[in-house]
């Protein structure tokens, strides 16, 4: 079992005084240590309804995160892992000792909105139905982050991102149906998958999925836990009357290890969740991604420009390890 300590104050009740919690708010950081920071003086200064207790478990950062937190926020539990436990343990660690009715995975790379977790808890209240819900996520200049919210990974969609389709037609929905590009994210909406950053869920219905599951390190998990929740019959929603800001990948480390990360992540999804028959298409699609990717890098790379040349640094360290995240979690 991973080594770890933990501070806590005074439960942090962000809704009326002396009601009890209802909401377990789980951030986990990695060497995020201002952005936490900042996370943190947002959601208590726009959470006035939800009464929340909120944890942050800090992955044994070496920025000092887990200090300065203590330091700035006493009233709220921290837990400090010796270890890097990644996204999924992390949460279900916590998430397992919570007493709450209601959990709320929040990035410490966010800052939350007025009226963020506040319309969020009241709207999953109003929709049982939906088992998950999210929000509306933006970038810091205000513009729309479309990853608050995903559909499944499919055969026509895994051809198109395989084959650059989803790259050169962005704005397409029939070339990037995962990204549904054309919804502004304002509109209340079904979706297959609500990502993780800011993802509400009933803790009874966490522990009926068994929470994440835990051969996810990070990238995947979310969709794999809305997935399960789906075929339970759950409907996961998203509404805009919840919007945060998020820059996305800010613990994620070098572009090559997330690539890598992503890979195996969605690998994973279609191992574990597409007919077992088509398994062998999704794996080759997988492969095809790679492939061309790496062929192009390296084709560039051969005017001898710099730029391309990091390019396929990045891709031949990415295609060294396929092997590796074809094979999935």
């Amino acid at each position: 079992m991973d080594e770890i300590t933990a501070s806590s104050g005074p439960l942090a009740l962000t809704g009326a005084i002396g009601s009890p919690a209802e909401l377990t708010v789980i951030i986990v950081s990695y060497n995020t240590k201002a952005l936490t920071l900042k996370c943190l003086e947002t959601l208590f200064e726009t959470t006035h309804e939800a009464s929340a207790h909120v944890v942050v478990i800090d992955n044994d950062s070496p920025d000092g995160s887990a200090e300065a937190v203590a330091q700035a926020f006493p009233q709220v539990e921290l837990i400090a892992s010796k270890d890097n436990m990644g996204f999924a343990r992390a949460n279900n660690v916590i998430a397992q000792a919570a007493k709450t009715d209601w959990l709320l995975l929040l990035n410490p790379d966010t800052e939350v909105h007025a009226g963020a977790i506040d319309n969020l808890l009241a709207f999953a209240k109003a929709h049982p139905e939906a088992g998950i819900t999210g929000g509306r996520t933006v970038f810091p200049d205000g513009s729309l982050n479309a990853l608050s919210c995903l559909n499944r990974i499919t055969p026509w969609s895994a051809f198109c991102m395989a084959t650059g389709l989803t790259a050169v037609f962005r704005g397409s929905e029939m070339f990037n149906p995962e990204n549904m590009p054309s919804w502004k994210r304002d509109t209340v909406r079904e979706v297959d998958i609500v990502v993780g950053c800011f993802l509400m869920i009933p803790r009874a219905l966490w522990n009926e999925l068994g929470g994440f599951d835990l051969k996810f390190f990070m990238y995947g998990e979310e969709a794999d836990l809305c997935l399960r929740a789906k075929k339970l019959g759950y409907r996961p929603m998203i509404t805009p009357d919840a919007q945060i800001m998020h820059l996305v990948g800010a613990s994620a480390g070098k572009p090559a290890r997330k690539v890598v990360m992503v890979a195996k992540g969605r690998a994973t999804l279609i191992r574990d969740h597409w007919p077992a028959a088509m398994v062998p298409l999704g794996v080759f699609l997988m492969w095809l991604w790679g492939a061309l990717r790496v062929g192009a890098a390296r084709a560039l790379a051969a005017t001898g420009k710099a730029r391309f040349k990091e390019t396929a640094e990045k891709w031949n360290h990415v295609w060294s390890l396929r092997k590796d995240w074809l094979a999935g979690y």
